[in-house]
């Protein structure tokens, strides 16, 4: 299925009403701005991250931590964890005011909303079982091949406040990413006239590309994630259900990890 409007076509009943219509000049520099201040940024980080790890030696023998330690004094450590979390969704915040109007509601827009919970959370659940078996066998592969780099999910010190922050640090992404390289993204380039092939494939590479601090696997695997979660998107009109989804792989693989992992010398 092909959807394309331009700037001086009206969206769709699907995306909801929008306000007067933009220049095409308007749309990019807003798009180049949103990106810039989140996920744009994380890409280009990452293609650096990439390029030290590569200047430092194989792959296979370096490891990526997420959720590390920020400082190594309890309270301080949960302070600068939780404005991390904070500051990380304001570009939703952002993208929210922007793509809001009188009368227009962005979260009604990018589907982030409750309506058929059942439905929303058994799509969720069914989206989450296939990539979570799609991650382990691609992070297998990756390191078999030395193109992946070891993961920790998880290496914060063990305080009561752990595991709720993991939690938060899962949810953090998964509204965070889906909002904006899936939602946001669409709506604003069917603005500029882009077909769905092109959005869906430009929406799965910037995916692909803040992931490449942890090595080709991880692009290459959430290239893929990108691909199903895109089309998912336009067959739906749904960011929740990819919500959902996201959240309960990050929550998996962080709480798991650290519950079992180091006890079970997982990530090495």
């Amino acid at each position: 299925m092909t959807a394309e409007s331009s700037s001086s076509t009206a969206p769709s009943a699907a995306d909801g009403p929008a306000g007067p219509p933009a220049s095409r000049r308007h749309i990019t520099a807003e798009l180049l701005i949103v990106f810039g201040l989140s996920l744009g940024q994380s890409g280009v980080y990452a293609v650096v991250s990439l390029a030290d790890k590569l200047t430092r030696g194989p792959l296979a023998g370096q490891t990526t931590t997420l959720n590390p330690v920020l400082n190594e004094r309890e309270y301080f450590d949960l302070a600068y964890q939780l404005l991390d979390i904070l500051f990380a969704l304001m570009p939703v915040a952002l993208v929210l005011f922007l793509l809001s109007g009188p009368g227009v509601s962005a979260v009604r827009r990018l589907g982030l909303t409750f309506e058929q919970p059942l439905r929303t959370v058994g799509f969720g659940v069914g989206l989450a079982a296939i990539i979570a078996v799609g991650t382990l066998g691609v992070y297998a592969g990756g390191r078999a091949l030395g193109i992946t780099t070891a993961l920790v999910p998880a290496a914060l010190d063990d305080y009561w406040w752990t595991i709720p922050v993991l939690v938060l640090s899962a949810l953090r992404h998964a509204v965070l990413e889906e909002v904006i390289v899936v939602g946001y993204l669409f709506i604003r380039l069917r603005d500029l006239g882009w077909s769905t092939p092109a959005i869906i494939i430009t929406s799965a590479l910037i995916r692909g590309s803040y992931h490449l601090y942890q090595g080709f696997g991880p692009f290459i695997g959430n290239v893929l994630m990108g691909l199903l979660f895109a089309w998912f998107y336009t067959r739906t009109r749904r960011v929740m259900p990819l919500v959902i989804a996201h959240a309960l792989i990050d929550i998996t693989g962080f709480v798991g990890y650290a519950l079992l992992g180091p006890a079970l010398g997982i990530g090495a």
